[in-house]
């Protein structure tokens, strides 16, 4: 573990923010097209993240044969794009945008294709704009062998952050969705 992912020892406790979704709610995709959790991305992994108690939640996505590597197993970056969305999901639960700073992949064993790979991640703190968190993949459920773990950092931005580096058909594309417009305006209430 790094001094990035480390949080300073003036750092608080996280907070669930009183609108967050409650525990055993399913958040949904953030972006239709993320190729983490949205439904639009043909070979994206779909991931599906419910709310846990506090700051932490669950999520899950099957490995299919569009994810492999090596023949028959995950690809590395493919299992460090499930950590990043699963913690990245957490932001859901303290009702800020924010985006990854910093993210430490332990990968412990080999994830085989046709397998199902659960995840838990939880905020461990917040400095200021900085959220800490962590996160354990295994496989095929809560009791399943470890799999890959992951540390990290995320920075909180407004949603500027997006509109002014983004390419304009997307950001245009996503405003004029009337869902997309819903979760951005969930976020209004931390100006």
């Amino acid at each position: 573990m790094s001094t990035a992912t480390t949080p300073p020892a003036d750092a608080a406790a996280p907070v669930r923010h009183p609108d967050a979704p409650a525990p055993g709610e399913l958040l949904g995709a953030h972006y239709e097209y993320c190729f983490g959790c949205g439904g639009g991305q043909p070979h994206g992994l779909h991931l599906e993240a419910r709310a846990g108690e506090g700051v932490s939640l669950t999520a899950e996505f099957t490995v299919t044969a569009a994810h492999q590597g090596a023949p028959g197993l995950a690809h590395g970056g493919v299992l460090a794009t499930a950590l990043d969305e699963t913690l990245g999901s957490l932001n859901w639960l303290l009702r800020v945008i924010a985006v990854t700073g910093r993210l430490e992949t332990d990968f412990v064993r080999p994830v085989p294709v046709d397998t199902v790979l659960f995840l838990e991640a939880e905020v461990t703190a917040v400095a200021g704009r900085k959220i800490y968190s962590r996160a354990t993949g295994r496989i095929g459920g809560p009791e399943g062998p470890v799999a890959v773990r992951a540390e990290a950092l995320f920075i909180e931005v407004k949603v500027d952050h997006f509109i002014d580096n983004g390419r304009p058909e997307e950001i245009q594309a996503a405003m004029a969705d009337p869902d997309q417009v819903r979760r951005a305006r969930a976020f209004e209430v931390n100006p």
